[in-house]
């Protein structure tokens, strides 16, 4: 018998991937999608409307009866959707109330079945949620700090929407926290955003191909059912390391720019506050799904350019100087431009740069080059070793089999206390109270506090560094870096 598969967000980029990976076999699974009705969706979605295979969902993420309608009878829930990068910087209040409500209502729609424990749900959490990582504090894994940037709205919306699935009470739900992905498109993603990215920072992507192989064997009868209730990271593997100044090399080249310093400014490209890690821990996700194509990185660029309009061919042809020229508007575009905040705002400068001293500090490239790093993170890019945080208590240890004494402990490693009650430790998905270093109390269940490195909701709204008074020991961990002082 097919099982019925509800995909959210099909008409973006991981979600398109993902719908056709599982039309590939819709043998095994009728396909059923909520999509907004617009000029470009309908012209996507012509091709499946007489087919028996798809049903398409018109409708809206934020009603919860639309919500409800996709979700009615099926065994998967694949919740893809919601707003992004670059729209999301440009409407961060609209990105934080779509985000959390579209997560609520598949979480209330799920309850609301009358066989809700066999619904099982997949939700597409971020790699902006670990926050601003520094070097040398650039290795991660699920169970670090889960907690936004600054200014970073849409990685709020993403923690929060990630604690409403992990709490809710479904019985069956996986978080996994997507990278960056590698698609044909992202040569024509030509935004301010573009220099918010510190050309230091480093980032393990995920191709477009492996993530929708992701989507639909995430839905294979063979996964293990130890396989749920747990955060992964996604990527495409060790090989898709690299460092944002060797991914924006790589993005240059093929209208043949050779070096990025021909056309940018160092001082374009903020120093800190973007998220961005290597992991330690992507393997498990792929040791459980197997979704990963293994094409070493040089060949899949070579994919990814081949698939390039005609006319990048011609920009090889245009002087460097008339290309800068072309992107300088962006840096200084108001708003989101880096080089608008000196005179516009120096809350973001401060934020993205340290200070405006620091950020009139840069006066060449060699400053910001990779090669050109802290001794630690030289260390770590030549020889592969990951500085490994403390989470607090011992992780070889199921977080179900962990005492009231060890849980206090794990409390107080993040500046708060741990409050009950003690007759649920053991349960699986029970949610208890917490209090944060600031007093504010909160409820989570250990897979959201331990399993993810989430904490306090209120303080999360706000960076690291302001929500921190210094007694939270598991963040202050990051904000040692050598990079902050």
């Amino acid at each position: 018998m097919k099982k019925t598969v509800f995909l959210t967000g099909a008409t973006g980029n991981m979600g398109w991937a993902g719908f056709q990976e599982l039309y590939a076999r819709k043998e095994k699974f009728k396909i059923r999608i909520l999509a907004r009705r617009s000029r470009k969706n309908e012209k996507m979605l012509t091709p499946y409307l007489s087919d028996p295979a798809v049903e398409i969902v018109w409708g809206d993420l934020t009603r919860y009866d639309d919500v409800l309608a996709g979700v009615a009878g099926a065994d998967y829930v694949l919740h893809v959707g919601g707003m992004v990068s670059p729209k999301a910087d440009s409407y961060p209040e609209k990105t934080l109330k779509v985000n959390v409500s579209a997560a609520r209502n598949i979480a209330d729609a799920v309850l609301a079945q009358p066989d809700r424990d066999k619904v099982k749900v997949v939700y597409i959490g971020s790699v902006a949620q670990c926050g601003d990582r520094m070097p040398p504090f650039h290795w991660g894994c699920a169970g670090d700090p889960a907690y936004a940037s600054a200014f970073d709205m849409y990685a709020v919306s993403k923690c929060e929407a990630e604690r409403i699935i992990a709490d809710s009470g479904i019985r069956h739900w996986v978080s996994l926290r997507q990278s960056g992905i590698l698609y044909p498109g992202i040569f024509m993603q030509i935004s301010p955003t573009l220099f918010h990215v510190p050309v230091k920072g480093v980032l393990e992507w995920a191709t477009i191909e492996d993530s929708g192989r992701l989507l639909a064997n995430v839905c294979e009868d063979w996964v293990p059912d130890e396989f749920w209730n747990r955060i992964y990271n996604i990527s495409s593997g060790e090989q898709y390391r690299m460092t944002n100044y060797d991914f924006e090399s790589r993005m240059l080249s093929p209208i043949g720019i050779k070096s990025i310093e021909k056309v940018f400014e160092p001082r374009w490209f903020a120093t800190r506050n973007f998220h961005g890690m290597w992991y330690t821990d992507a393997d498990i996700l792929e040791n459980y799904l197997h979704f990963r194509e293994n094409l070493p990185l040089e060949d899949y660029f070579r994919r990814l350019t081949s698939k390039l309009p005609w006319y990048f061919s011609l920009a090889r042809y245009v002087p460097a100087s008339l290309i800068k020229a072309f992107l300088r508007p962006l840096a200084y575009r108001k708003g989101l431009g880096t080089q608008s905040w000196l005179k516009d705002d120096p809350e973001k400068l401060a934020a993205y740069y340290g200070s405006e001293e620091e950020y009139r500090s840069i006066t060449g490239w060699e400053q910001l080059r990779p090669a050109h790093m802290e001794k630690n993170l030289d260390r770590a890019l030549a020889t592969g070793e990951a500085v490994v945080l403390d989470h607090g208590y011992d992780t070889s240890k199921p977080v179900h089999e962990l005492s009231a004494d060890e849980l206090e402990k794990a409390a107080a490693f993040r500046g708060g206390r741990f409050l009950g009650p003690e007759e649920s430790i053991g349960t699986k998905g029970a949610v208890f109270e917490w209090e944060c270093e600031k007093g504010h109390r909160f409820k989570a269940s250990l897979e959201y506090v331990l399993l993810g490195g989430g904490w306090c909701p209120e303080c999360n709204a706000d960076n690291a560094e302001k929500a921190s008074t210094g007694r939270n020991r598991f963040i202050s961990q990051i904000l040692s870096s050598p990079c902050r002082e």
